[in-house]
């Protein structure tokens, strides 16, 4: 009876342990904020300057600002499906203004938004750097080595992708077979 007692209390304490996520993810709220300070920054810096701004520079600060933006819609993924899968369930009716994928993300779904996301900020990065190819300035800091290296850390992200896609999709035919 009392290791009843002793195992249940220890479950339960185990199970209130996930609680201590929650400020982990108040971080990513903060966080969150930062990316939109840096968004507006970059926004009041450079809209007075379009006029004298050619083709190619709008379209560089256009993909900074996406990647900016993918970068804060991975937070609130990783924020809203993290606390509704490992710490407690939304408790307020928002209405219709509640996302459809909230509260059907699961782990793997997670994983796999996460991964998605990554390839999507990293192919914007690289895009950058090949827009910059013959610019002085960026030539000195992107060479063909550094170009190179953004290209294998941006096929590894991809192939990493596509691994866990085919992993998820291995283990969901392997649970329907049983």
């Amino acid at each position: 009876m009392v290791r009843k007692t002793v195992e249940g209390r220890f479950e339960a304490g185990l199970f209130a342990s996930r609680w201590l996520m929650a400020p982990m993810y108040l971080g990513l709220v903060v966080s969150l904020g930062m990316l939109t300070v840096i968004f507006l920054r970059d926004l009041i810096y450079y809209a007075p300057q379009v006029l004298s701004m050619t083709a190619e520079q709008v379209i560089l600060v256009s993909l900074t600002l996406i990647d900016l933006t993918l970068a804060a819609n991975l937070l609130l993924i990783v924020m809203f499906s993290g606390y509704e899968n490992f710490v407690s369930k939304f408790d307020f009716d928002v209405g219709q203004d509640r996302p459809d994928w909230m509260g059907k993300v699961d782990f793997g779904g997670l994983k796999m938004k996460l991964v998605a996301s990554i390839v999507a900020i990293s192919g914007i990065h690289l895009l950058k750097r090949f827009m910059e190819i013959g610019e002085a300035g960026a030539d000195a800091k992107f060479g063909e080595n550094e170009l190179y290296w953004l290209v294998v850390i941006h096929l590894t992200f991809v192939i990493s992708g596509v691994l866990l896609a085919v992993m998820d999709w291995l283990q969901v035919k392997a649970y329907s077979a049983k």
